[in-house]
């Protein structure tokens, strides 16, 4: 059975198409109009290995901040949807990226249960390009609520600030794969001793 997800969010401030194909190849076609957001959705289809098509209209004329926001409520809820019920996948997932002299650490428990912990190195650059980059946060809080996960996310270290958030994708898009993969070992079982995730 294909593990694919797909949500229309439409509000007065966007409209927002996701699909994403969890047993993809990393086949990625994105466009929200914010260059950089494109550039790390990039990284999070191609080295999550999962197929992700993302259209979003927003109201950029204010700002990307809606545009951003719902584009990332929509991904949480594709993914969510994708999961399924969740039986034989390995549940737990981390990974460990550098991107020269940044480094970020991501692990995810697919729980049910929408947690987020995220720190990054202060002071950042305020922008990259049209990206705000105090979105980062907001852009996990978003994905987490919505895919009903809990995510820690640490950059201990780092200075370009295209370096610091770029590294937190790929490690999440990693974390993500590794977490919802199917588990040879557990056919059929679902990986809680709740009896529910």
């Amino acid at each position: 059975m294909n593990r694919v997800g797909r949500v229309e969010r439409v509000t007065k401030e966007t409209s927002v198409l996701v699909e994403i194909n969890l047993d993809g190849t990393g086949q990625v076609d994105v466009a929200t109009g914010v260059g950089f957001y494109d550039h790390m959705l990039d990284q999070l289809g191609r080295h999550g290995l999962f197929d992700l098509t993302v259209k979003t209209e927003g109201d950029l004329h204010i700002d990307s901040h809606h545009t951003i926001e719902d584009t990332a409520l929509a991904l949480g809820a594709a993914f969510k949807q994708a999961l399924g019920d969740k039986v034989g996948i390995y549940r737990f997932g981390n990974c460990t990226v550098p991107l020269d002299e940044s480094l970020a650490q991501v692990t995810v428990d697919l729980s049910g249960r929408p947690y987020l912990v995220h720190t990054e190195p202060e002071n950042m650059a305020p922008m990259i390009g049209e990206y705000d980059t105090t979105m980062t946060r907001h852009i996990l809080e978003s994905f987490v609520a919505q895919a009903q996960i809990a995510l820690h996310v640490h950059v201990p270290y780092g200075r370009n600030a295209h370096h610091i958030v770029e590294c937190q994708f790929k490690a999440l898009a990693r974390a993500l794969r590794y977490a919802s993969e199917k588990d040879p070992r557990a056919a059929g079982i679902l990986p809680s001793t709740k009896g529910a995730l």
